[in-house]
């Protein structure tokens, strides 16, 4: 008879986020540069390693208008206001925590960058995607679908109105969590490629158990994925104000996923 493995425990990851972290720190005293960005084979977060492909990427060559016949298509008239208020998107109001998450998307010297599509996709307030391949048994909200979009204004700005999304369990090892956070898509003509990365909230306690937040290893580049509390953006009688830049590149860079990495609720 064949002898099942071990599940992996929490204190399995914790071990492995923490060598992971020893080895970063080595690299950098070794003089190698900080990594803003996680590692695709980042060994705690299992389902990326099993995943993430073998073979090196493919060049799209020759005609560059080629490349668009394999990019999605967009324009100020294709995104209404709607879109940007997911608390409108129903008859029904939904329930959670209402909030209001905005920012503005700026180059590496600061400049905004006006005209791009930001798009967000989130769980709802009991940690639960509309999706069909999410078989968490929380409730779903039929008043909330948890997308939007919104194109940045002159000063490279963005406003969405949401609900606070719940934490929820993904298998990646036994009595694992993730912490409340919203994924973000980025895609315009600034950008090579469509980027995607997410936005946490300050003060979880989860951040240091979950695997997908502990792969972007440097402190500081870590520090730039939570969004931070401002009060200024909150609405009075409606919602609490989150605030979020999301930088391109530079030193002050926003930490973006591998352009192949599925989310991880489609592993759930």
């Amino acid at each position: 008879m064949t002898q099942q493995p071990r599940p992996l425990t929490q204190a399995d990851i914790d071990r492995e986020i923490a060598e992971e972290s020893a080895a970063y720190a080595k690299r950098i005293a070794d003089g190698e540069p900080v990594a803003h960005h996680p590692d695709r084979g980042y060994a705690p977060y299992r389902s990326s390693v099993l995943r993430h492909p073998k073979r090196p990427l493919v060049a799209v060559k020759g005609d560059p208008e080629l490349i668009e016949l394999h990019t999605p298509v967009f324009g100020e008239t294709d995104v209404s206001p709607f879109d940007a208020d997911l608390t409108r998107q129903h008859l029904g109001e939904p329930l959670g925590e209402r909030i209001t998450v905005s920012g503005r998307l700026l180059d590496r010297h600061g400049r905004p960058i006006r005209g791009q599509l930001i798009e967000i996709w989130q769980a709802n307030a009991s940690g639960r995607y509309a999706h069909q391949r999410d078989d968490h048994d929380a409730p779903l909200d039929p008043n909330f679908s948890g997308v939007g979009r919104v194109l940045t204004d002159d000063q490279g700005g963005y406003k969405f109105t949401t609900i606070k999304p719940g934490a929820y369990p993904w298998r990646n090892h036994l009595n694992a969590w993730r912490p409340a956070h919203i994924h973000f898509s980025l895609f315009g003509d600034a950008f090579t490629q469509r980027l995607v990365t997410q936005m946490y909230f300050p003060n979880d306690p989860l951040f240091a158990y979950d695997p997908i937040f502990q792969s972007v290893i440097d402190p500081s580049a870590k520090g730039r994925l939570i969004a931070t509390y401002h009060h200024d953006d909150s609405v009075p009688e409606f919602s609490l104000g989150y605030r979020w830049d999301i930088v391109l590149d530079g030193p002050g860079a926003t930490p973006f996923e591998a352009e192949d990495a599925d989310d991880e609720e489609q592993n759930k």
